[in-house]
């Protein structure tokens, strides 16, 4: 199965432009099977729809994307979301007490949005890493990925779609099948899946080669930035 695990929809994110209906009619339209749904520090859409529903076909799967004091984490299983900002091993243990999953979202990214090197301090508790976001550059996409692995962390890939056609640009491939929630949180605990990207009309897997990922300009920042934190 195919999911898109970070889209945002308009009613209840309000720097979205996507409606629900809508996303989830491109979503079978480009192939995914799934996507979910991740709003900004709010549950309100899971309490109209539950954890999961299904449309037109579509599996849609409701978490939330949670700002800590360190950086946003996409939760799943989490009833309710805090009220005021905790810090992120707070708010690791909240998930973990809930028996859900958690993810660090764009670790990377250039918004003082991501978790960057606090991803070494919550590792151990930390279910997956978005290394392959499609809102944010892809050379902090390969930094995240390059850390991901050195901490022993699944990557995930998603859109993080705030308008339509971004929707499906990354995606995760998981290789359990996936009726529910339920069967989503003990996908991402099982490991058994891997990034993919959305190319020429069809999801195929990363061969994270530097010339695939980033233009040729970058690759020197990369390894300058690599060289100088290691």
């Amino acid at each position: 199965m195919i999911i898109d695990t970070h889209i945002h929809e308009k009613k209840y994110s309000s720097d979205s432009f996507i409606d629900l209906k809508e996303a989830v009619d491109n979503a079978k339209l480009i192939g995914l099977d799934g996507i979910c749904i991740t709003n900004h520090d709010n549950n309100s859409l899971k309490n109209e729809l539950g954890n999961y529903t299904k449309i037109n076909g579509i599996l849609v799967i409701v978490g939330a994307e949670v700002l800590t004091h360190q950086g946003d984490i996409l939760v799943f299983g989490l009833a309710d979301i805090p009220k005021e900002k905790i810090s992120a091993m707070e708010l690791l243990n909240l998930v973990k007490k809930h028996k859900g999953v958690a993810i660090a979202a764009h670790p990377f990214r250039n918004n003082n949005r991501g978790l960057e090197n606090h991803l070494h301090d919550v590792a151990t508790i930390l279910d997956g890493v978005e290394s392959f976001n499609g809102s944010t550059y892809s050379y902090h996409n390969l930094y995240a990925y390059a850390t991901a692995t050195e901490l022993g962390l699944p990557s995930l890939g998603a859109s993080d779609a705030h308008v339509m056609d971004k929707i499906g640009k990354y995606a995760t491939r998981f290789y359990d099948t996936i009726r529910d929630d339920k069967d989503f949180i003990e996908a991402i605990k099982s490991k058994n899946f891997h990034p993919v990207m959305r190319k020429d009309g069809q999801f195929t897997n990363f061969d994270y080669t530097y010339k695939e990922l980033i233009p040729t300009e970058k690759i020197s920042d990369v390894k300058h930035k690599q060289n100088t934190t290691l």
